[in-house]
């Protein structure tokens, strides 16, 4: 492992593992305790319509998939907080419309086919210096809206009703709340794809609310499973030379389904220990 941090392009892809898991430690959280997972897939899915934008314009797709995912995620928000459509409708419109619009763009390119494998199921070891300036300015902006907004984000996740009875202006805070897991799923976009990111998103949140119900522990847990997860899942690809975003989201599974038996472990052990008198 020490030999290969002599290489550039390892070195960058383990930075970028370091900002895709504070960034999805921090928003998956939000994500697995409000069960934002299914409308977290549609905003991935729309980042496809970005990335065609971005071949066809013949500029970094990067570029364009950041503020079309914005979009899409308050597009999302406004029409599924509507009367007349339901939330999993109107992800769907979304999501087949933009990615429909991402490969009519990308067609659109003339005397060159675009190549999406990177893009949908990610490809760490080929993140340049450009994406990981991208990424760090995303985890800023990630990190200072969940600091300053960390009440509201807390009881919108928790109990919406009780916000709104407040007066906090929750349709806002969504939209808020929508547009970072939005920026969260740029970051992860070249590090595990479209088609899994959602995996990488929830995986770490799911296993640290396993362990405990407090919000910022929660958090603290998500991060380093990422990128233990992240990094872990790097290295394998690498010496066996397999598709590293696949490896990663196998390697987060397995971490899953350890975790799991473990906490029950651990749950028994405490109740024993709870339980039990001294003499």
């Amino acid at each position: 492992m020490i030999a290969l941090l002599e290489y550039a392009f390892f070195r960058q892809a383990l930075y970028a593992a370091l900002f895709a898991g504070v960034a999805c430690g921090v928003i998956g959280v939000y994500v697995v305790v409000k069960k934002f997972s299914f409308i977290s897939g549609g905003i991935a899915h729309c980042a496809l319509g970005g990335v065609g934008v971005g071949y066809f314009l013949g500029i970094n797709p990067m570029l364009t998939v950041l503020p079309f995912s914005i979009l899409s995620a308050v597009g999302m928000g406004m029409l599924s907080r509507g009367k007349k459509v339901s939330e999993d409708a109107a992800v769907s419109i979304f999501w087949a419309a933009a990615m429909a619009l991402g490969i009519v763009f990308a067609g659109l390119r003339a005397g060159y086919t675009p190549d999406f494998f990177g893009y949908l199921f990610g490809n760490i070891l080929t993140v340049s210096v450009e994406d990981l300036w991208l990424m760090a300015f995303l985890d800023i902006t990630i990190l200072l809206a969940t600091t300053f907004l960390y009440k509201e984000f807390l009881a919108f996740s928790f109990d919406e009703e009780y916000a709104e009875a407040t007066g906090m202006p929750v349709k806002i805070v969504q939209t808020i709340l929508l547009c970072l897991i939005a920026l969260t799923i740029v970051v992860l976009l070249r590090i595990v794809g479209i088609v899994l990111v959602i995996a990488l998103l929830t995986i770490p949140g799911v296993i640290a609310k396993q362990w405990t119900f407090h919000l910022g522990k929660m958090m603290l847990i998500a991060v380093a499973l990422s990128i233990v997860f992240t990094v872990a899942g790097l290295y394998l690809s690498y010496v066996f030379d397999i598709a590293s975003g696949a490896t990663i989201i196998l390697v987060a599974t397995f971490g899953f389904f350890l975790s799991w038996p473990l906490r029950r472990v651990f749950a028994d052990n405490a109740g024993e220990l709870k339980n039990k008198k001294p003499a």
